[in-house]
């Protein structure tokens, strides 16, 4: 579904994704792990439209999109849960849920109502300001408001970050739930155990550059892998 061939990403003088390539197939988990800078997110920005590339090509479905403006990206059918859930704290939790679909003319009852079986939580708050929602609660926001795009790919930057461990296993069910009705995942994950777990395929970025790859059964039981992102314990965690 998603092809990236030799992307080279720069932020000023800085060479941020140094000639990476990879592959997601339709219907699959797929992670990118790595330490902090590895150019991780960068290249999830690349995808959405957000960065443009210095060189290389980003196809999805067989189609170029490199460069192509955010907007249209969505309508294509790629839509990204950025890091820091970056909801809109001054407007309601269904006003929140409702811009998901800023680009569809079709009516939103029913996918609401689906984001509400989903999310039993936002149906008790949806009168409620998206800012005084807690931490996981606004996780779940931000990904109904990716969901009501109707994405073909979910890109999701960091999807745990700063939650309790109860409410990451949660959102992980709920990752899980996403991708058996269809949706093809793409995950940058703090906590590699979780993500490896959860994932039919992951690469390892460093510096910029893919340094391994290989199913996420495997990555779990390679012990240079465990050694550098998971711990002795296998649940080490690390900040991107």
């Amino acid at each position: 579904m998603l092809k990236i061939t030799d992307l080279k990403v720069s932020y000023g003088g800085i060479n941020a994704v140094k000639g990476v390539s990879f592959e997601v197939p339709k219907g699959s988990v797929v992670s990118l792990i790595g330490a902090n800078g590895a150019g991780k997110s960068t290249i999830l920005r690349t995808i959405a439209g957000l960065v443009k590339p210095v060189s290389g090509a980003v196809s999805f479905n067989d189609e170029n999109i490199t460069g192509t403006d955010t907007s249209d990206i969505i309508a294509k059918g790629i839509t990204l849960v950025p890091e820091g859930r970056r909801v809109f704290p001054d407007m309601t939790v269904l006003d929140n849920i409702k811009i998901g679909a800023f680009l569809r003319h079709d009516s939103l009852d029913k996918d609401i109502e689906h984001m509400y079986s989903l999310f039993p939580r936002l149906k008790e708050r949806k009168w409620q300001l998206a800012g005084t929602l807690s931490g996981g609660e606004q996780q779940m926001l931000a990904l109904a408001r990716a969901l009501m795009s109707k994405p073909k790919l979910l890109m999701m930057d960091e999807p745990s970050l700063g939650l309790a461990p109860l409410i990451v296993k949660g959102i992980f069910e709920i990752i899980k739930e996403i991708n058996k009705s269809g949706v093809t995942v793409l995950l940058i994950e703090q906590n590699a155990n979780m993500a490896l777990k959860a994932s039919d395929y992951a690469y390892v970025l460093e510096t910029g550059r893919l340094s391994m790859e290989g199913s996420g059964e495997d990555l779990l039981s390679n012990e240079a892998i465990r050694e550098a992102y998971l711990g002795k314990n296998s649940n080490k965690k690390y900040v991107n």
